[in-house]
């Protein structure tokens, strides 16, 4: 799966990224657990979680998909939208104050990405059954 690998490599940079930004937060701040009730804490913690939270099933749904055949054009389509909708998304968390535009398109990309994916494997799961 070489289209899938290559935009999880690419997002594992933006988590190392993210995380490299709480790690941060919680070194100039002296916080070790929790958010300390500290914004930029809160908010470094978020980007991050959010990311964690929905990258994961857009890459598994891509490789599923890409395992089972579908057009590499729409593959890099999708990685594309993946990478740039979670890196205006995380971009957007980390500005003061947020950069909501940024924030919405980065969601609306992800979610967008991830109900093609399932599609694509909802109808190649129903094709091959």
């Amino acid at each position: 799966m070489p289209i899938t690998a290559l935009y999880a490599g690419l997002l594992a940079l933006v988590l190392l990224v993210l995380s490299a930004r709480v790690i941060g937060v919680r070194r100039a701040e002296k916080i070790s657990l929790g958010d300390g009730d500290n914004r930029d804490l809160l908010a470094s913690i978020r980007a991050h979680a959010n990311f964690t939270e929905y990258t994961p099933m857009a890459l598994i749904l891509m490789g599923l998909a890409e395992s089972m055949k579908s057009s590499s054009l729409l593959l890099h389509g999708l990685g594309i939208a993946l990478v740039a909708g979670r890196v205006a998304h995380a971009y957007a968390l980390s500005q003061k104050p947020h950069v909501m535009a940024l924030r919405v398109g980065g969601m609306v990309a992800t979610l967008t990405v991830i109900g093609i994916a399932a599609a694509l494997c909802l109808m190649q799961g129903v094709l091959r059954t």
